[in-house]
């Protein structure tokens, strides 16, 4: 599994607003077009994960993520701040670089879950060494950024 094959570009939002990880999360469950009660359901979810501990992966990056019984299969979506949001990192720093999570309870197949989380948060290790994802101005060059890493 490649990032590029599970992020679409509707899904990727290079200039989010928000200042809090609320914000954060707010703006990311919005880019899955989903209706109100399944959204809400999805951001109470994500607010609980995050109470557990912060998903924020240090270098810039942070991964939200949760099983929901609202979705059936996985959907990510991906966001970047450019002024960067506290968001309880293990380096302490603020991350720049959001990658949404939504997985079913039982995947199809079995362990799609970690993979697709894994593959996340190896590609954005990659892009966080990098740093080009900063400069980068259109959702194009992001997608061809993430496709070049990947090679």
């Amino acid at each position: 599994m490649k990032l590029s094959e599970i992020i679409v570009p509707g899904r990727i939002n290079l200039n989010l607003k928000a200042t809090t990880k609320d914000g954060v999360l707010e703006e990311l469950v919005n880019l899955l077009g989903l209706r109100t009660p399944v959204r809400d359901t999805i951001l109470q979810t994500l607010r609980a994960r995050e109470e557990l501990g912060s998903t924020a992966i240090g270098k810039g990056v942070a991964i939200p993520h949760c099983r929901s019984l609202v979705v059936s299969k996985i959907i990510v979506a991906v966001g970047r701040s450019k002024a960067g949001v506290s968001f309880k990192s293990i380096d302490k720093k603020k991350a720049f670089l959001f990658f949404l999570i939504v997985a079913p309870p039982v995947g199809n197949p079995p362990g799609d879950y970690l993979v697709a989380l894994g593959t996340v948060a190896q590609a954005a290790r990659l892009l966080a060494e990098d740093k080009r994802y900063k400069k980068i101005r259109d959702i194009r060059q992001f997608m061809k950024l993430v496709e070049e890493l990947e090679a």
